[in-house]
């Protein structure tokens, strides 16, 4: 059985890229000590949640600007990290991909998943400035023998990609959001991260971008639903839990719900 150590680490991305390239790799450099895998926001590297600057398009390619100082500050730390920006696109200049990358503790970009599910809902439609990813395999990988999978915000209200994370090995899934504000929203942030963990037996590490547009509220849920660790609303926090594959297995035993499972999941 393996442990390791995971940290959400949550602030409000806004309009500056060289600020939010300093506060990212700052958080890292600050949990690096204690964690062995950081998990940022999504849209760490730039967000304009309120459209003050509607023409604006902000991306970078995976060696740009952003992701190697998160890839410098990840091998200074000596820790793994998750962090979501806008990825250039090369088939379509004006609607880019939202990305995540998986840093190694060795400063390596290991993996990427590009967002499959965008945020058209609650008035708001993530595909007029977003690409949507085709579905191809999914971000799961091993870290110090624990497999954890990773979405992005949206996602997670699809409980069949959650699962199709577990088909893959996961036993902990992380998920970078901006979770915006509204009526609602917080109630539906909490049940659903609680929930994917409960009928999955897994951790859920959600780390979400603050207010005033975002809820914050960062949390790490265990196999049995219960909040190991909360960040509150506060930017700049940091939560840490021990991720654990012993509880993993104890609650899978308990409760065998994917092997009970008559239905199975196919990418559509």
């Amino acid at each position: 059985m393996s442990k390791i150590r995971l940290t959400v680490a949550q602030f409000g991305a806004g309009l500056d890229i060289d600020e939010n390239r300093r506060i990212s790799t700052e958080l890292i450099a600050a949990a690096g000590d204690s964690s062995d895998l950081v998990v940022l926001p999504e849209n760490a590297m730039y967000s304009d949640p309120g459209k003050e600057r509607p023409d604006s398009k902000h991306s970078e390619d995976l060696d740009g600007p952003y992701v190697t100082a998160v890839k410098e500050a990840a091998k200074a730390a000596g820790t793994a990290v998750i962090a979501g920006f806008t990825e250039i696109n090369p088939d379509d200049a004006v609607r880019p991909f939202n990305t995540l990358v998986y840093i190694s503790a060795e400063g390596v970009l290991a993996d990427v998943y590009r967002k499959i599910h965008l945020y058209d809902a609650f008035g708001y439609r993530e595909s007029d400035t977003v690409t949507a990813a085709p579905i191809s395999k999914p971000l799961v990988f091993e870290l110090g023998g624990v497999k954890i999978g990773a979405a992005t915000c949206y996602d997670v209200r699809f409980p069949e990609m959650m699962r199709w994370l577990v088909d893959a090995g996961a036993e902990a899934i992380v998920l970078p959001a901006a979770w915006a504000v509204g009526p609602m929203k917080e109630l539906h942030w909490e049940t659903l991260v609680r929930a994917r963990a409960i009928e999955n037996t897994v951790y859920f590490a959600a780390c979400g971008q603050t207010g005033p547009s975002c809820t914050g509220q960062s949390m790490i849920i265990d196999p049995m639903g219960v909040i190991a660790a909360s960040a509150g609303e506060a930017g700049g926090a940091l939560a840490t839990a021990v991720i654990d594959t012993e509880r993993v297995a104890a609650v899978r035993k308990a409760n065998p719900s994917l092997t009970n499972r008559r239905f199975q999941i196919a990418a559509g």
